[in-house]
């Protein structure tokens, strides 16, 4: 056999490969796009599937039926209290705020305690803040504050910072610094009575906080 008929073999297999690269060349295109047409299609079908809604993720630390939200109270008379375990004044004014809760629970008031424990002194002392609750009584729901909350209220720049808040959700007095019981009583029998000109007073923001336990 000549060297060019060994030869032979070889060429054809390199020209069928030539052929058959230049086919896939020429339609793969065609190819690409058909199968991307198919997957939109595939993807619109399956999300606009009538089905059941499921709820997505919680952020984290939130779970269902343990969140503090200020719009659950409606109708309520809201002490809100912005305050940590390692603030002296504040600590001072809790056991004012657990009576209270105790003498005008039946009459529609509600106290309601912000921590800001996680985000001051490093977070240091977030780990006080529930055996403080059980220590100190504390008969009302304590919120995990947040940045955004603070900001809510217009910034939070000392503490306790207090907020009286009537039955539609107005404030009706604000307090930086230790508050006295009497001060708190006569803002909720105002806030009771509803005898004040609402149209100069701003309402709450709402929130909804992650509640400590």
């Amino acid at each position: 056999m000549s060297k060019s008929q060994k030869n032979t073999p070889k060429n054809s297999s390199e020209t069928n490969n030539a052929k058959q690269s230049f086919d896939f060349q020429k339609y793969k295109n065609y190819i690409y796009s058909g199968l991307f047409l198919t997957i939109f299609f595939v993807l619109l079908i399956v999300n606009n599937t009538d089905g059941d809604t499921l709820d997505g993720p919680y952020p984290p630390y939130y779970e269902k039926g343990n969140v503090v939200k200020l719009s659950d109270f409606k109708g309520k008379v809201v002490i809100l209290d912005f305050w940590a375990t390692w603030c002296p004044p504040c600590r001072k004014g809790i056991p004012d705020l657990v009576e209270l809760k105790k003498e005008f629970k039946s009459k529609g008031v509600e106290v309601i305690g912000i921590s800001l424990d996680a985000l001051t002194h490093g977070g240091q002392t977030q780990k006080d803040v529930v055996p403080f609750m059980k220590s100190n009584g504390i008969n009302y729901p304590i919120a995990k504050g947040t940045d955004k909350v603070i900001m809510d209220f217009g910034g939070i720049n000392s503490i306790p910072t207090s907020f009286v808040i009537d039955k539609d959700g107005y404030v009706i007095n604000s307090y930086v610094g230790f508050v006295e019981k009497s001060n708190y009583v006569n803002d909720i029998n105002k806030a009771l009575g509803g005898k004040y000109d609402k149209k100069s007073l701003k309402k709450a923001p709402d929130f909804a906080l992650e509640e400590i336990k």
